[in-house]
This record gives structure tokens, sequence and C-alpha cells, in this order.
């Protein structure tokens, strides 16, 4: 059992939002789904839990929200805790902070749902022990959080790796992709979505054989090829409901190190790139507990 201060945590994703009350990983007293629908509803429902919540098991000491976005992140901004320019729809700017700061005195944590679910996996998962790494979730869309030293990359806005460019070649791959601003970026090519798009079923029904696995890794491995050359980190976490396809992992592997072709000389892209690209320690919990990570760090306490 965690001694922690007890928190409020959201997960708050395009297709559900994940409520939770706990002091950590293994002291989550109360969960809930919400589906996202209207925001309105959505968030109504997520006031409703901690309301019950805070009846049950007492005042929280402060709130994490990890949301889909892009979201604002800049306290000095006006929309501060905004989901920004979202294809979500009904979701562009939407006040995400707002009905809970209406609602509750505590001091809330706010930024990406891969940023938080990168915090949990380097605090309780499979980064624990690495200064600098990258989580990589692919699934409805593609998103990426960096953390160097405990601490989530920011900057001009936040990392926006599923929209990275990756060589597309049209003659062996003539999809056009499904991303609505940038057409075949990483996510346009290669989110679930984009993969039932161009085989025209769900990604999960499409079994390990099928050549749909084949392009997805290569497109991945691409990717991860960038983030190498770009941040350098010390490892890579992938999650998201495609990465659930076992398949996928071994051909990311080996497409990384081949597309890395021995320029960076180190173990962890030739004979530990199994230890290197590695899935969630937290598996779908990953997100959640970011959302609790953020929590507990706004409220100052251990």
């Amino acid at each position: 059992m965690n001694s922690g201060p007890l928190c409020g945590a959201v997960e708050a994703g395009g297709t559900k939002f994940v409520c939770a009350v706990g002091r950590g990983p293994d002291d989550l007293l109360a969960t809930e789904r919400v589906p996202t629908t209207s925001p309105a509803e959505t968030l109504a429902r997520v006031v409703q839990f901690f309301r019950h919540a805070e009846r049950d098991h007492g005042r929280l000491a402060a709130i994490g929200v990890a949301s889909f976005g892009p979201v604002d992140l800049c306290r000095a901004s006006p929309r501060y805790g905004h989901i920004t320019s979202t294809p979500k729809p009904g979701w562009a700017d939407t006040d995400v902070l707002g009905p809970l700061r209406a609602a509750f005195p505590a001091p809330i944590g706010f930024d990406t749902d891969v940023n938080g679910a990168a915090l949990a996996e380097g605090r309780w998962g499979a980064a624990r022990e690495v200064d600098a790494f990258v989580y990589l979730t692919v699934g409805t869309g593609i998103g990426g959080g960096a953390v160097v030293r405990g601490a989530p990359v920011h900057g001009l806005v936040h990392p926006e790796m599923g929209h990275l460019r990756v060589p597309h070649d049209r003659r062996s791959d003539p999809f056009e992709g499904t991303c609505p601003f940038h057409g075949d970026c990483l996510e346009g090519l290669a989110s679930g979505p984009a993969m039932a798009a161009r085989w025209g079923a769900p990604a999960e029904s499409l079994p390990a054989e099928h050549p749909a696995w084949a392009l997805e890794a290569h497109y991945l491995a691409l990717a991860l090829h960038n983030l190498v050359c770009t941040l350098s980190p010390g490892r890579i976490v992938m999650g998201g409901g495609v990465m659930s396809q076992a398949a996928l992992f071994p051909l990311i592997r080996r497409g990384l190190a081949d597309s890395m072709n021995r320029y960076v000389q180190t173990a962890a892209l030739s004979t530990a790139v199994d230890r290197y690209v590695v899935p969630p320690g937290l598996g779908v919990r990953a997100g959640v507990l970011g959302a609790l990570a953020l929590a507990i760090d706004t409220t100052g306490l251990p």
C-alpha cells in the first residue's frame, strides 16, 4: 500500500476517459471508464466521479489530467488547459480543466496523454532505470512523449511525434493517408484508423501473417530511426492498441537496426535491441497512472 497523498487522475482519451482515485499504482481505490461523447456530457461525468470519490474516500490533495490533444500547456496562456486543433469532432477548443477547477479547490496537473504515460513508465514501469527515454503510443492516433531526468520535454508546445514525416513510396504503397492535416504523416499512414482504411478491416482483426504488419513495422521503424537520431533516447517504450499484435515488436526492432545500418555504434541497436524497443511495463494502465503521477507531482509531496 502507498502512504502518499490521495489524488485523482483522468486519462482523457478520444474514445474514453479513465478516471481513478488513489495514492499509487498499487493503491487505486476507485476507477471508472467514461465514454468520450460531447465535452459537456463527458466532463460532467468526470466531475461526478470525483464528487462521489471524495464522499467515499476523503478530500483530494490534487488531480492530474493527461489529455489527448494537441493541448495548450503554457500556464501564461488564456487557453491553458484547452484542447486546441484536435481532429476529434466537437472537441476543438475545449476547456478540459475549467469544469474541474470550478468543482474542486485542489491543484490540477495537466499534460498530454502520452507525456503522462511516459512519466508513469519512468516512475513505475519499463523505463524506471533510464535517464532519458521516449514513450510512443500507436492506436486510434499516434503520439509520443520524451522524458529527461524525470520531466517531460516541453517547448514551443509539446512533441507531436505522430505527425513526423516518414518516407512514403507511393509506388509500393499508394495509400494517401488519413491525417486531416498532413495526409501521409506517420499517424496518417500507421495509426489504427489508417490501417483499417488501407486494408478494409480493423487492425485487430488482421492475422499475424497479413502483409499489413510488415508495412506497419516499416513505417514505425522509420519513425524510431528519426527519434534515435534527434533525441538519442536510452530506451523506447511502445504501447497502444495496434502494438498488441505481438508480431510487430520483432519486425520493428529488425527494421530499426537495418535502417540505422550500424551508424550509431551501440549494443542497443544491435545485440540488445530487444531490450531497447520494449512494451509498456504498466500495460493499459500507463495512461491513468500517468495522470496520477501528474497529480502527485503537483502536490509537491513524495
